[in-house]
């Protein structure tokens, strides 16, 4: 495997969590005994193999079982998964196809940004942000150039969330913070400097908002994130990696939060990056 991460978690865990969860249509479902799988564990685990530097199985299998679920009657934020889990796996131009649906729900020309949000990536209800954020990324994959007025549009769309120097709805959280300085820094303007992430910054992980416990990984991985994209380092290296390590369960798979929880593979892919982001820094 020869990955750096395997000498702090079990990354012979994680593979097999995920081979465990291949179906015979190419798709991923992480809870094992169910065949209902989807594009989101499907996305993660092309994430996981593509951050290990590996190529999925049956590769051929995954790619057919993304571009058939490019459908008009997915949420954006899952047609734009596929797309780059598409573009992740070498089909470029069958995630090319999946542009003209994203155009359908996402037309920042016409101030609309992404119709029928549908599902969420997070808890509870999708964010006008996150949208945003997911087709900012699928459009990075596959190589999209946006008109002028387009990014102008979509810039000021975010900034609308701004609060002082960070962003969200009705206060400043760490998941919009990032999303927005993702989505400003691939359109190509400045990122606001914040000192959000360090606010949220505990000795072992990161919260949503500042000065408030406890902390959860995808906080973590967000702030992690961010924190790379401003070029700042994080104050507590060790404590997060020990808050990473602790969440990995028996299964080989990885939950968001210290006290408890089932694996998924939105966690588990969530981990590995940050704890690779963490031993960048």
């Amino acid at each position: 495997m020869g990955s750096k991460l395997e000498d702090y978690v079990n990354l012979r865990g994680v593979l097999k969590y995920i081979e465990e969860r291949r179906h015979e249509d190419g798709g991923y479902c992480f809870v094992s005994l169910l065949n209902e799988t989807n594009i989101n564990d499907t996305y993660y685990a092309v994430k996981i193999y593509d951050l290990l530097g590996m190529e999925v199985s049956e590769k051929e299998k995954t790619i057919r079982f993304l571009h058939k679920s490019l459908k008009p009657q997915q949420a954006a934020v899952a047609i734009c998964m596929a797309v780059e889990g598409l573009a992740i796996l070498g089909a470029k131009d069958l995630a090319k196809e999946g542009l003209s649906l994203v155009f359908k729900k996402y037309k920042p020309l016409e101030g609309e940004f992404a119709i029928g949000l549908g599902g969420s990536e997070e808890f509870g209800t999708a964010t006008p942000l996150e949208a945003t954020y997911w087709v900012l990324r699928a459009f990075k994959a596959v190589d999209y150039r946006l008109s002028s007025e387009e990014k102008e549009r979509i810039k000021n769309f975010v900034e609308n969330f701004r609060k002082e120097n960070a962003y969200g709805v009705n206060q400043a959280t760490t998941t919009m913070t990032y999303q927005a300085i993702f989505a400003l820094n691939s359109l190509g303007y400045g990122v606001p400097k914040t000192k959000h992430f360090h606010r949220c910054e505990v000795y072992g992980g990161f919260t949503e908002v500042p000065y408030s416990l406890p902390p959860y990984l995808e906080p973590t991985f967000y702030a992690l994130r961010a924190l790379k994209l401003l070029g700042e380092k994080p104050r507590y290296v060790k404590g997060h990696i020990q808050f990473i390590r602790t969440l990995q369960n028996s299964n080989g798979g990885f939950r968001r939060s210290l006290e408890m929880g089932i694996s998924n593979f939105q966690n588990t892919y969530r981990a590995l990056r940050a704890l690779d982001d963490i031993l960048s820094f």
